[in-house]
């Protein structure tokens, strides 16, 4: 399993607007092909929004970060210092842990 961090601030666009527009493409994320589940990020005190996901494999990670969809976060005017990070997941103590995406479906 891999796990995405990607963070960034906003600039030009209010909370609200981003909200709103969180909703709109929430399921657009929800079809991405491997992905397990997103959670959505917002510390309004520090301008830091973004998202932890979890994908299946490499290979479904590789392809979301080759996506129109992802690049249209990394281009987004209303983004400022967007930050991605790669982790792999221990799944053994996750799971031990209640590790959301390791849970039985």
């Amino acid at each position: 399993m891999q796990v995405l961090m990607v963070t960034f601030g906003l600039d030009g666009v209010s909370e609200a607007e981003y909200y709103r527009g969180c909703d709109e493409e929430a399921q657009a994320f929800a079809d991405v092909p491997g992905m397990i589940a997103k959670v959505w990020l917002a510390d309004p005190g520090t301008n830091t929004y973004g998202g932890i996901y979890t994908f299946r494999d490499a290979g479904s990670l590789e392809d979301y970060l080759a996506s129109d969809l992802f690049r249209s976060i990394k281009e987004a005017d209303e983004f400022s210092e967007v930050a991605v990070q790669r982790f792999a997941a221990l799944e053994g103590p996750t799971r031990i842990t209640h590790g959301w995406s390791l849970q039985p479906a």
